[in-house]
């Protein structure tokens, strides 16, 4: 039965791995969080992350669970096809092969998928894209990253690396991205970018200190009706507008979920960049903007729904 059968899912972060026992119906029957310790170097992170994998495997079968299969996301460029964590900066991966790897030490089939694809997986498979066919998942945190969904199927890309919304121009003159490039749209318009150029204008440091300021509180400032809050904000929406007016001329999707820390913010982020998103369009079909559903769920979800397709290929050619 589908209630015994469970699949090992991770989530790994720079900071920390979210874990499950996700059953076939996407329903998550057991949760754990433990630290990556990135620091450590890679070899170490594999290790835990292999470590961490065998635990949840055998929490399974203690609990009469039957593991059926392991799904893994981590951040970076992922080649899916490969199973290989090309490069990561996060984590530090450069080319591990990690499926293998992992499917070796817990004997279960494995898939390895990106952070953000899995997570746009989910959200348009069991979240807030659900029945839209056509989803593009935008996770908004440190950086921009975002997910085109296809009747349940993450576009990947030539290389893995489908998805960087994050680096579209929007400000020709705008801050340096780590990218090297000036006006990627994660300078303007990501939660990291909003808290650093309200604390530069504020003569606050942009470092990190106590006295920097994060998106929340620039959002929270602005809607009290400080001004340079609500400056910072409003350029942070037209930047992001922006960007997903891009998208939408790319992709022709008819759900825009968004994800990561800033969509938080609700309606002080959604109300407006609706508005400002409508404004942008012309013979475009005008996309549903919505909020994720999930939360940090969805990465582990996703994971989970990889492993579970990988699986069904699997067994169908072994019947051919």
């Amino acid at each position: 039965m589908d209630t015994d059968r469970v699949v090992v899912a991770l989530d790994v972060g720079g900071t920390g791995m979210k874990c499950a026992l996700v059953r076939p119906d996407g329903v998550a029957v057991r949760t754990e969080r433990h630290p990556t310790n990135a620091a450590r170097g890679p070899a170490a992170v594999v290790g835990t992350i292999l470590d961490v994998a065998v635990g949840l495997a055998d929490k399974a079968r203690a609990d009469g669970l039957t593991p059926i299969a392991l799904g893994i996301a981590v951040p970076g460029v992922v080649d899916e096809a490969r199973g290989v964590a090309v490069w990561s900066a996060n984590v530090g991966f450069r080319d591990v092969p990690l499926r293998d790897l992992a499917a070796k030490r817990l004997g279960l089939p494995t898939a390895l998928g990106h952070d953000v694809r899995v997570g746009g997986l989910a959200e348009a498979r069991l979240g807030a894209g659900r029945g839209a066919g056509h989803v593009l998942f935008v996770a908004i945190g440190t950086g921009i990253a975002a997910a085109h969904v296809i009747d349940g199927t993450a576009a990947v890309g030539a290389h893995g690396a489908a998805g960087e919304i994050g680096h579209i121009l929007v400000r020709p003159d705008g801050p340096r991205c780590g990218c090297g490039r000036p006006g990627c749209l994660e300078t303007i318009a990501s939660a990291a970018a909003i808290g650093r150029r309200y604390a530069e204008l504020a003569g606050a440091a942009p470092d990190g200190t106590a006295t920097a300021v994060t998106a929340a509180e620039v959002a929270e400032r602005a809607a009290a009706g400080e001004p340079l809050a609500a400056r910072v904000w409003q350029d942070a929406i037209e930047a992001l507008a922006d960007g997903l007016a891009s998208g939408q001329a790319l992709f022709d999707v008819s759900t825009i979920v968004l994800g990561g820390g800033l969509a938080q913010a609700g309606d002080r982020l959604l109300v407006p960049l609706r508005a400002a998103v409508h404004e942008r369009m012309t013979f475009h079909r005008e996309p549903r903007l919505v909020a994720a559903a999930l939360g940090d769920e969805a990465g582990c979800l996703g994971a989970a729904l990889l492993a579970l397709d990988a699986l069904r290929v699997h067994d169908h050619e072994e019947k051919r």
